[in-house]
């Protein structure tokens, strides 16, 4: 055999050899869902957003739920029987209204239970969506988000703040009107909210006395939108949090990684630590 044989061969292994990787790594990500499923007796529906990068800039492009994203998990949704719960996996930064109250309203009108698992963080419609759960089971250090109404990069409550400060003879029509789509934005998130808190389901463990509290303190912009609910928070708002994730959830989060694009920022060996003892130093006195 040749050297060009050999390095036709070389060529052809290296270029199939990402696509046996992803299928060995879509084949252990569907083995570990069934797995799930079967333990729990659920639908598991994943929702993970991770960071892409686009390789020939390197331009970070963030992921976010999108309509694509509504229609599959709408698939999931109906495809699953009426008595079988749902268990839906977010990591999420959010993303569009539209998609979100989608999914939101198919998990509230599914008749068995629906659990939400965050093992980092669901923020802005990750949050309204974790609402739409009968319980929120959280990592202890997993985090929410507000979900005050955004328009482009400026939050509804900060146009309005505008035109409470100043006179409407100093104020520009353009601005006039942000104000006016800024009023609707957070009236209609807080109609939203409110139906998700007051969905009447058996499990559902909301106290209806907090809700008025949960969504002043979600949707009226008190707080940046990038502020961190901690579990703690979360859990004093009155919602149905509970702290701890199943170990399956982590090994799920495992077989999706962030795609590598170098070195990696965070590296550590991945087992149980045993430091060393120090050792012992002799008594000089």
């Amino acid at each position: 055999m040749s050297f060009f044989d050999l390095f036709g061969i070389f060529i052809l292994i290296s270029s199939l050899q990402p696509v046996i990787q992803r299928r060995i790594v879509e084949s252990r990500r569907l083995a570990a869902i069934r797995a799930l499923e079967q333990q729990r007796g659920s639908r598991v529906i994943l929702m993970i957003h991770r960071q892409e990068s686009i390789s020939l800039l390197g331009i970070p492009l963030s992921r976010f739920i999108n309509i694509e994203d509504s229609e599959q998990v709408l698939r999931a949704i109906r495809l699953t029987p009426p008595d079988v719960p749902i268990d839906l996996i977010l990591h999420t930064p959010g993303g569009l209204v539209l998609a979100t109250e989608q999914i939101a309203r198919a998990l509230l009108r599914h008749r068995a239970k629906v659990t939400v698992f965050i093992p980092h963080y669901a923020m802005s419609g990750g949050t309204m969506l974790a609402m739409a759960a009968d319980e929120i089971v959280m990592d202890e250090n997993a985090v929410l988000g507000p979900v005050d109404p955004q328009l482009g990069n400026t939050p509804a409550a900060s146009v309005l703040r505008v035109v409470e400060d100043k006179p409407v003879g100093d104020i520009d029509d353009q601005t006039l009107i942000t104000a006016d789509i800024a009023r609707k934005a957070i009236r209609q998130v807080q109609r939203f909210v409110r139906a998700l808190l007051e969905d009447e389901v058996p499990q559902q463990k909301i106290n209806p006395e907090n809700i008025d509290r949960i969504i002043e303190a979600l949707t009226t912009g008190r707080v940046t939108h990038d502020y961190p609910i901690l579990v703690e928070e979360a859990k004093e708002l009155g919602l149905p949090i509970t702290v701890g994730l199943p170990l399956e959830i982590y090994n799920l989060m495992e077989l999706y990684p962030q795609p590598m694009t170098g070195r990696p920022s965070v590296q550590y060996i991945p087992m149980p630590y045993q430091p060393r003892p120090l050792p012992e130093v002799a008594d000089t006195k």
